[in-house]
């Protein structure tokens, strides 16, 4: 077998936790993607020099890690509405406000990172990716390559053209910082399958049916509400379902919400019904849970999201 096509098959398998990787240290899934691809293409080309000196998923680490570190150089970090200042209780407030300034935190499709250890699932949730992104980049990797690619030290050491002990002394200060504004195990409560099943079945019936009633059955009182790129955010239940009521739902047949999953979490992918009676895409919303019911919505308007989640951007008008 040529050395290149013996790369692509030994490769392949490290393809999702790679773009999982990446998503965690970009917060984009768009560029997360292209630096998997970008990596790949390094490493096919370097493939004949590898003399497996190191294991293969080390080395495909290391140069998918420089790449992302090389495109973190001379960028903001990516955020949410909720991390800009305090939302709104005042559901007729402007939504007018300046967002070209921001880069928007982007959903990861678990299709693309079918993972099942705990600790990598908990790592893509949309509240820690985002909490990540406050770390210096050089902090969020040797968190990510320590806690959740789970290097040694030295390995990472090695990784990154440096000590353990500078290893060492960055993880113990990310996982400080990571402490103070990520969410808490107690504060997340993910559904089983079956209750998962149900709620996004009743949250796309409360969309697609307009009815009020029923979507404020599944949200807690403190609900947050957020549309990245608008950089107003609503919380409360009032203000929520307020907001919703005048300016998201539609007349019946206008709607469609198909199920999906997003970040380890129930999501729901939404099209409209445009002047031409086709039903075009337009957000995905990454529903977060807790005892109380829906604690956050955050629907990404973002049609070019679609594509990453596998479907397409219209649906035909008897859909």
């Amino acid at each position: 077998m040529p050395v290149q096509e013996d790369f692509i098959e030994q490769a392949a398998p490290f393809r999702a936790e790679l773009i999982a990787h990446c998503y965690r240290m970009l917060g984009s899934v768009h560029d997360a993607e292209d630096l998997v691809q970008e990596t790949y293409l390094r490493g096919w080309r370097g493939y004949p020099a590898f003399e497996e000196r190191a294991a293969l998923r080390t080395w495909l680490y290391r140069i998918a890690t420089t790449a992302c570190l090389r495109a973190l150089e001379n960028r903001g970090r990516r955020v949410l509405p909720t991390g800009l200042g305090a939302g709104s209780v005042d559901p007729d407030a402007a939504l007018d406000g300046d967002a070209g300034g921001y880069q928007w935190m982007q959903p990861l499709p678990d299709a693309l990172t079918p993972e099942t250890a705990l600790v990598t699932r908990e790592s893509v949730r949309l509240a820690v990716v985002t909490a990540m992104q406050e770390l210096p980049a050089r902090q969020r990797a040797v968190l990510i390559l320590r806690d959740v690619a789970q290097f040694s030290a030295a390995e990472v050491a090695e990784l990154l053209e440096t000590t353990p002990s500078a290893v060492n002394s960055a993880l113990q200060r990310a996982r400080a910082h990571l402490a103070e504004v990520a969410p808490t195990d107690e504060n997340v409560t993910e559904p089983e399958d079956a209750e998962r099943r149900e709620l996004l079945d009743r949250y796309c019936a409360a969309f697609e049916n307009a009815d009020l009633a029923a979507l404020t059955e599944l949200l807690a009182a403190d609900i947050r509400l957020e549309m990245p790129p608008m950089p107003l955010w609503f919380t409360g239940r009032d203000a929520v379902t307020r907001f919703l009521a005048k300016c998201a739902f539609a007349e019946p047949g206008d709607l469609m919400l198909i199920p999906t999953a997003a970040n380890g979490q129930p999501a729901v992918a939404e099209y409209r019904r445009g002047v031409d009676g086709i039903l075009e895409a337009h957000s995905i919303h990454v529903i977060t849970t807790s005892a109380d019911g829906i604690a956050a919505i955050t629907a990404f308007l973002e049609p070019t999201l679609f594509a990453a989640f596998g479907m397409p951007l219209t649906r035909p008008k008897d859909s």
